[in-house]
């Protein structure tokens, strides 16, 4: 049995829509209070009403210095505390070299990683204050450990992630603040949708699991990392993929077999 997390206050960034939502959802359902924070007023009250009475929504752009320290003192403003900031803001439009633009590869670096080390400066003043604090940062398989034509930028950010995290954890440890990353294989999200039925078998195709993850897969993940009894995991990056880096090629899916 885990120990409470009720009455404690998370930070959600990017969490209008697909992960970041689920993380809103998950931490709410804990009884945390969660500050919802999207580009759009509307959307990150949207969900903060899904949530509930403990949530609330804030309009910040990451890539702003002012706007992550305005983030930050809204929730010790509204909630009396910062316990865990879910850094979770991010963009993937893809772009192949030799077409991708300096101005492409500034904006997915500048969101994804520059974000990530924005979101945790705002919160750390808070943090130290405490003596505690859990940092967790989404990052991905993609760029980590595999790679996808178009994404040579968003892989680069999400490896980036977590050598930040790395010296963060070390940095961060005298605080009693721990960082860690979730990393997501295929998820199913709103935006997979659009895609068409034929397009999401394809991707759950190349899972051992055969099938997608939830956004409360990686929601769960996360709140274990928020956890007293994640007190002692710092600088560590979780895959929840359902198997998906694991298949040396095709052949060993084929080889399988059935349950």
């Amino acid at each position: 049995m885990f120990t409470p997390l009720a009455g404690k206050t998370v930070i959600v960034t990017g969490a209008s829509k697909g992960i970041g939502r689920g993380l809103a959802l998950r931490f709410g359902q804990a009884g945390l209070n969660v500050l919802v924070v999207s580009r759009h007023l509307a959307e990150a009250e949207k969900v903060a009403a899904e949530i509930g009475a403990n949530a609330s929504g804030f309009a910040a752009d990451i890539t702003r210095v002012a706007d992550c320290d305005a983030m930050a003192a809204t929730a010790v403003e509204r909630y009396g505390s910062i316990d865990v900031l879910c850094a979770n803001a991010g963009i993937f439009p893809a772009a192949k070299l030799g077409e991708m633009t300096e101005a492409d590869f500034d904006h997915v670096i500048g969101t994804n990683l520059k974000g990530t080390f924005l979101s945790v400066s705002a919160v750390l003043p808070q943090m130290k204050a405490q003596k505690q604090g859990r940092i967790v940062l989404t990052s991905s398989i993609t760029g980590p450990i595999t790679g996808f034509p178009g994404w040579s930028h968003y892989g680069a950010s999400k490896a980036g992630q977590l050598g930040f995290m790395r010296t963060a954890a070390i940095e961060l440890a005298p605080w009693n603040i721990t960082v860690n990353a979730v990393m997501p294989g295929n998820i199913h999200t709103e935006g997979m949708d659009g895609m068409g039925e034929a397009y999401i078998a394809s991707t759950a195709a190349c899972v051992p699991m055969k099938k997608l993850g939830s956004v409360f897969d990686i929601a769960n993940a996360a709140l274990f990392f928020a956890s007293e009894e994640a007190g002692y995991i710092t600088g560590q990056g979780l895959s929840i993929d359902g198997g998906q880096v694991l298949p040396e090629s095709p052949m060993a899916l084929d080889e399988m077999g059935t349950a």
